[in-house]
Formats: C-alpha cells, structure tokens, sequence
C-alpha cells in the first residue's frame, strides 16, 4: 500500500483499481433520486404557501376583493396535497416502500385529481377572458384566472416529476430488497 507522502508500491503501475468494491448502483441511485424528490418536494411546499397565503388573504379580508379574489373550490381539497409530501420525507431514512408507496398513491387523489378539478373549473372563466378580455376575479391587478393556471401547471409539473422520480425510486429499492433475499 501505498503512503500520501511515499512511493507507489512495487508491482503496480496504478491500474489495478478494478478489482476493488464500488457502491451497488441501486444505492447510488437511491441517493440520487431522494435528492431530486426532495428538491421538488419544497418547491411544492412553497407553491402550497403561496396557495394558503392567498386563500387566508382572501378569506380574512386582509386586502379588498379587487386585490385578491375569494378561492376557487379546487383550492380546498388541493390543501391536502401536503400530506403525500410528508409521507414521502418521512420514507426515506428507513427506505421504507409501505410510505412512499402511501405517498404516491395519495399524491394522485390530493395533488393530481383537485388540479384536473381546477383545471376544468377555471377553463369558462379562461375561455371568456382570452375570447372577450373580461375577468371578474383578480389578483393584484392580474387576472385570477391567468395566475392561477401558471400555479396550476406548474403544480401538476411539479408532481408528475414528483410521481415518475418516486417510481424509480420504488423500482430502486424493490431491486435492493431483491438483491438481500436472494442472499
């Protein structure tokens, strides 16, 4: 073996790393993919802030209606939409497949099913101000309807990444729990 500060040790030219053990790929993967789970995971917390900003705002009547509009109804059940967020952190010191798998499957009725809601729920609004430039709900000075679309496709991007990333992530660990049972 060779010192920091020594020759190499004779016999060798440097090349004979081959042989040496490596981090299983399922295990870099996994650290991988928590990570890119949990970026998105507080983007989706800083959206759902802003969403519940906006509906205190609106409800308290902090600021006049002409500043920020009451919330649409898809807004309420999309609250919930933290929940599968939080199984999903809470899955990943113990790898554990029972919440992420709870988490994915939460995430389609809480996050994805109120933004198809909200989707089809603001559309005629939509659809009247891009035909006849009229909008009855605004948001300090914008649109209601324009900057909650932006919100809302961002969200569903935002979750879509959120879901595929949690697949793999499955995928990985169900490849580790292979591995350890076939030992």
């Amino acid at each position: 073996m060779a010192s920091r500060a020594g020759p190499r040790a004779a016999g060798t030219d440097g090349s004979d790393f081959q042989h040496r053990e490596r981090v299983a790929m399922h295990y870099q993967m996994s650290v991988t993919l928590k990570y890119e789970i949990k970026k998105l995971i507080y983007v989706h917390l800083v959206i759902w802030l802003l969403l519940v900003a906006k509906m205190s705002v609106g409800h308290l009547r902090l600021l006049p209606h002409d500043q920020v509009a009451m919330p649409y109804q898809w807004e309420y059940p999309y609250l919930l939409s933290i929940v599968p967020s939080l199984l999903g952190l809470l899955s990943f010191p113990r790898n554990n497949i029972s919440y992420l798998v709870l988490s994915m499957i939460s995430m389609g009725l809480f996050s994805i099913a109120p933004l198809i809601y909200g989707s089809m729920e603001m559309f005629p609004a939509a659809q009247q101000f891009y035909r006849h430039g009229k909008a009855y709900r605004f948001l300090f000075g914008f649109s209601a309807v324009s900057v909650m679309y932006l919100v809302l496709v961002l969200a569903v991007q935002v979750h879509a990444w959120q879901l595929y990333y949690s697949k793999k992530l499955l995928d990985s660990w169900f490849t580790s729990t292979q591995e350890k049972k076939r030992k």
